[in-house]
């Protein structure tokens, strides 16, 4: 009785902990909202509606968890608001450049990408609550491992399909039908990311055996490589194929991650990174579009006129906001090409500094720490190793981009987790979120159970 009683008085702590941190992520997302919009010199009142109603969908979010998954950690929602927040913000504050330069040419302003944003982020909050309905215990899902793995490479293969497959700058990752277009690669990586925890929760005792020593390295037994042997091939069929270096690098260092978590081996990490680097190697040799954005990462001015132009603009937009940034409104950021999706990183540098541009991504080294804290705390091996899996997909994915806007590593076509247009990318990241909440409260429940 006094742990039911405990377990309830940490729930309504975390809860509490989680509307004042929400309300606080709200704040500095309305302030940022309305600076951008004072420096632009806009005032029209859709827009402050759409975002307002953002804002109350995202606090009735707390209310659902508070109903739902009382026990769940409380910082994953908050951060991931103010993210989102931050993100619909420069999006809007890009909206409004398209359109001002649209009046000087005398032309038809584009569609609002914010309202679509908006709207993205709306059906993203209502899923992660759909996923707290439905899935009250998260060992349910182990049941659906297989299931989950042939979702998933069907999904990945859906954009090579003829009529309803397209390209888009170069990278086939996109399904069309009718006016409807979503990239299946998003959603594939989180049924893989169940499919890995399940597989491997039930192989990781013969996987983490050493059996044979090269040059004083142990390897697991040859039957046993036949994993990760078979997730290298689908991983450079997919940078063949979709010509996508991005989430090539993703799903690979998706599933050897979640296999270093499995065994304890980091004999897996150094043979799956062996294994990448031979396949990118052999594709920059064979493959054109490969071997373009590795010239370009080495020396992007010598392309400036061309395929460079998106890196050096980007370039000159963070070396232009500096250490406190243009702020908000203020600087050029529609100057960079796809500024709205593949370089808003590079947008927000701009205009709020490096500073700024290092609190965003210290917000997302707290959802990848929360949920690797999720996966440290949670007792059966499934949980452990979906959380450790869908935290290690976002931090990877938010340095594969981070890297490709700093020139760290080759550019890729992956999307910013919560702040890039897109919303393939944002409903599934919403998604994502919903099961580690799921997580971490079952975890909760069953440490006060035992």
């Amino acid at each position: 009785m006094s742990d039911l009683v405990l377990l309830m008085e940490l729930s309504v702590m975390s809860r509490r902990s989680e509307a004042l941190l929400t309300l606080a992520a709200i704040t500095i997302g309305v302030l940022a909202f309305f600076i951008a919009r004072v420096n632009t010199d806009v005032n029209d009142t859709g827009s402050v509606v759409l975002f307002a109603v953002v804002c109350a969908v995202a606090l009735l979010t707390h209310a659902g968890i508070r109903r739902f998954a009382p026990a769940a950690d409380e910082l994953i929602l908050p951060t991931a608001t103010l993210l989102n927040l931050l993100g619909l913000t420069m999006i809007h504050r890009l909206d409004i450049a398209d359109v001002q330069r649209a009046a000087r040419q005398g032309v038809a302003p584009p569609e609002s990408t914010f309202s679509t944003q908006s709207a993205w982020t709306l059906l993203g909050l209502s899923l992660l609550l759909l996923i707290l309905l439905a899935v009250r215990d998260h060992r349910q899902l182990q049941r659906y491992t297989y299931t989950s793995m042939l979702a998933g490479v069907v999904l990945l293969l859906m954009p090579l399909l003829p009529i309803v497959g397209a390209s888009i700058n170069g990278a086939r990752l996109w399904v069309r039908v009718g006016v409807l277009s979503f990239q299946p690669g998003e959603f594939a990586k989180l049924l893989l990311a169940v499919f890995f925890a399940g597989f491997l929760v039930l192989k990781r005792d013969s996987l983490a055996l050493i059996r044979i020593r090269t040059f004083g390295i142990g390897f697991p037994r040859p039957r046993d490589l036949g994993p990760i042997l078979v997730c290298w091939l689908i991983s450079v069929a997919i940078l063949v194929f979709q010509r996508d270096l991005g989430t090539s690098l993703l799903f690979f260092g998706l599933f050897v991650s979640v296999l270093y978590f499995a065994t304890g081996q980091r004999t897996w990490l150094a043979l799956g990174a062996a294994l990448f680097l031979f396949g990118a190697t052999v594709a920059y040799f064979l493959f054109g579009h490969v071997r373009v954005r590795v010239q370009v990462w080495l020396d992007p001015f010598a392309y400036a006129d061309g395929q460079g132009y998106q890196v050096v603009q980007s370039l000159y937009g963070l070396a232009s906001g500096g250490m406190f940034g243009t702020g908000l409104g203020d600087g050029f950021p529609y100057l960079v090409p796809f500024a709205k999706s593949d370089f808003i990183l590079s947008a927000l540098g701009e205009e709020l500094g490096l500073i700024g541009l290092a609190a965003i991504l210290m917000l997302y080294a707290v959802l990848v720490q929360r949920g690797l804290r999720i996966a440290g705390s949670v007792r059966d091996g499934f949980g452990q190793l979906l959380a450790a899996g869908l935290a290690v997909v976002l931090g990877l994915q938010t340095f594969i981009v981070a890297g490709g806007v700093t020139r760290l590593i080759p550019l890729t076509g992956l999307t910013t987790p919560f702040l890039t247009a897109g919303g393939s990318s944002l409903v599934a990241n919403w998604v994502a979120l919903g099961l580690l909440l799921r997580i971490s409260d079952t975890a909760a429940r069953m440490r006060e159970a035992a």
